[in-house]
């Protein structure tokens, strides 16, 4: 077994995270280039440093977890989501239940409450957001950020939900209040649910098509009938219903059935 194959194996028994379930190539190159910067020439080495340096190990999980994100990202697909699907799903629904997998440090999760707002009172709206990263989490519930990851936000959202201090901005409690953060591996834990709306975007690509697949299936028995799946630039599904799901809009899909 190479070396880092056994790296594989213990960070699966540490830290519950199966790398085997992330593209190859892409994961070896991002921990080998981190491994090295801080000073580690094997595997080994790094993986005892993990075990005892927290700080390093919260890196660690924010590299294989890539943290990248903004408010309303891909603007045009929100003005979609809000234009084309909602108003159907939300149709006769007093309450919306939404899940923002993969959550990041939580500008999709905000952006959505802020979408749901023109539709509902903000004490109507509840939108679970999860990821494997405690750092994001952590970051997301403190809802302070920069002015470039406000740069697709429209201005009446502005102004009505961020307060301005300094070059940052700082995010509303009344929306705070719409969102609970929860830790959660989307390669183990269970997808609870069911969901009206499973928002999950730019994460998939660093997996295998067979986790993939998987992960696909997981989020369909999740959702509600008529439940939507709203995915990233790089993950359309281009057998739809093999996961038992319909397109209704270029990255927007339906649950097949009742």
């Amino acid at each position: 077994m190479s070396e880092y194959q056994s790296f594989i194996k213990w960070i699966y028994k540490d830290i519950g995270v199966d790398l085997n379930l992330y593209k190859e190539k892409q994961m070896k190159r991002r921990l080998t280039s981190l491994r090295d910067r801080r000073g580690f020439n094997n595997f080994k080495d790094y993986y005892d440093a993990l075990n005892n340096d927290d700080a390093l190990r919260q890196e660690f999980l924010s590299r294989i977890t890539i943290n990248v994100s903004q408010f309303y990202r891909n603007y045009k697909r929100w003005d979609i989501l809000k234009n084309d699907i909602l108003p159907d799903l939300l149709k006769s629904k007093a309450q919306v239940k939404v899940w923002s997998a993969a959550c990041s440090t939580g500008e999709e999760p905000y952006t959505m409450a802020m979408l749901l707002s023109d539709f509902y009172d903000l004490d109507q709206i509840s939108i679970l957001a999860t990821d494997i990263d405690d750092g994001a989490i952590e970051q997301a519930k403190v809802g302070v950020y920069s002015e470039k990851s406000l740069s697709e936000v429209p201005q009446n959202k502005i102004e009505r939900f961020f307060t301005k201090e300094g070059s940052t901005y700082i995010m509303s409690d009344e929306i705070k209040k719409t969102v609970t953060f929860k830790k959660h591996n989307l390669l183990a834990d269970d997808y609870g649910g069911p969901y009206d709306l499973i928002v999950c975007r730019n994460v998939l690509i660093y997996f295998t098509e067979d986790a993939k697949r998987k992960v696909y299936q997981k989020f369909n028995e999740a959702l509600t009938p008529q439940g939507i799946l709203f995915v990233g630039s790089t993950e359309q599904l281009f057998r739809p219903q093999e996961n038992n799901y319909e397109p209704v809009h270029t990255f927007f899909y339906k649950k097949m059935g009742h």
